[in-house]
């Protein structure tokens, strides 16, 4: 998830205060004036992968969706099926989807937790919020069904992630034991005013905390005092490159479908009958190109929009950068459909071509390299 950098930052988190105080080197992302390290942007990649380390994530936009048509209205929506939530059979289940434009091009990616059969949490991501919810808008007042949308500015997001991280905010925050520690894998609960969820943004365990804004920093000092180390989005970057996270307007957007971006899975077609936005232009298109990791071979730096050179033609980097568990660069591509993992492919880099190797991602995961 996550997306464009603005270059006029004129919102600030409840968080920012302590982000000066600590020295956090403050950069635009979104219109919002955000951390992209408090000193060793690698440190903190380690400290997340080795240990505990949290993020401001308070510029996404949690929606509040309600009302007696709100499982059929997401069903249009999303190119997943909700539905699969309620199969579950246990409230809080979280579903990751794309929201489609008609021409099957991603308005943007999104987390969905079930809380009951009225009522849903949707997270989005920062600088697509304010069109994400005019979509959302749109249908519902083209539907004319029994929903309505809440943007939940009030709250505060703050993620937690690493192998130690669920127990240091358990022991930061302790009021959060009786919904945190029986919390399975990608879903969600209330414990209180605290909405936790075990998900994240980085291939490690962990939780995302949404609670109210007045609450937020007496919640992040906590986790500094349990030793959670604060990160910045240089090192969220580095992290989710290696678990294989999409970046929205980097990796997809608009005018790219999910079936070339490596979000197949995301797409339900099983329900013949679920007519979801975007699905007639996807069945009618299907996937033109693959995403493929790569791991440069010789020195050099990985960027996005460098040019790639395979077997079956050619394609192009989209997200890339030196991965610090690996210290090797690596990239995302998106490559001719018979580009196989395994292969050398050659990408150019100042003018020269340098081999790669096409590998399945994602590259870490639980802080094991798999490549």
């Amino acid at each position: 998830m996550n997306d464009a950098i603005s270059p006029t930052p004129s919102l600030h988190t409840p968080l920012h205060a302590l982000h000066l105080a600590a020295g956090a080197r403050m950069v635009d992302f979104a219109g919002w004036n955000m951390p992209v390290n408090y000193g060793s942007q690698i440190g903190e990649h380690h400290a997340v992968r080795r240990d505990a380390g949290m993020f401001d994530v308070s510029h996404m936009l949690a929606l509040d969706l309600e009302g007696f048509d709100a499982t059929a209205w997401l069903r249009a929506l999303l190119a997943n099926d909700v539905a699969r939530l309620a199969r579950a059979g246990v409230p809080g289940k979280a579903l990751y989807s794309c929201m489609l434009r008609d021409d099957g091009g991603v308005i943007d990616d999104l987390i969905v937790y079930r809380l009951d059969d009225t009522r849903y949490r949707i997270v989005v991501n920062a600088g697509t919020a304010a069109r994400d919810v005019a979509w959302m808008r749109r249908h519902i007042a083209e539907s004319g069904i029994n929903v309505s949308l809440t943007e939940r500015r009030d709250l505060a997001m703050i993620a937690v992630q690493g192998p130690n991280a669920r127990a240091k905010t358990l022991r930061a925050l302790p009021a959060l034991e009786t919904g945190g520690e029986a919390l399975a894998p990608f879903s969600g609960a209330f414990v209180g005013e605290i909405f936790i969820a075990r998900t994240g943004y980085t291939g490690e365990d962990g939780f995302e905390l949404t609670l109210p804004a007045t609450r937020a920093p007496e919640a992040w000092l906590a986790l500094e005092a349990a030793d959670v180390q604060p990160c910045g989005l240089g090192a969220r970057d580095t992290l989710r490159l290696e678990a294989g996270m999409n970046l929205y307007g980097q990796d997809m957007d608009e005018t790219v479908s999910p079936l070339d971006a490596g979000l197949a899975w995301t797409v339900d077609f099983s329900d013949p009958t679920r007519a979801f936005s975007g699905r007639a232009a996807l069945e009618a298109h299907p996937a033109r190109r693959r995403l493929l990791g790569l791991v440069l071979e010789e020195r050099g730096v990985l960027r996005a929009h460098m040019p790639v050179f395979t077997a079956a033609g050619a394609g192009e980097t989209t997200s890339g950068s030196f991965s610090p568990t690996l210290e090797k660069s690596i990239a995302f591509a998106r490559l001719p459909l018979h580009t196989a993992p395994g292969e050398t492919v050659e990408v150019e880099i100042r003018g020269k071509r340098l081999p790669a190797r096409a590998v399945e991602l994602p590259f870490v995961r639980r802080g094991k390299a798999l490549v």
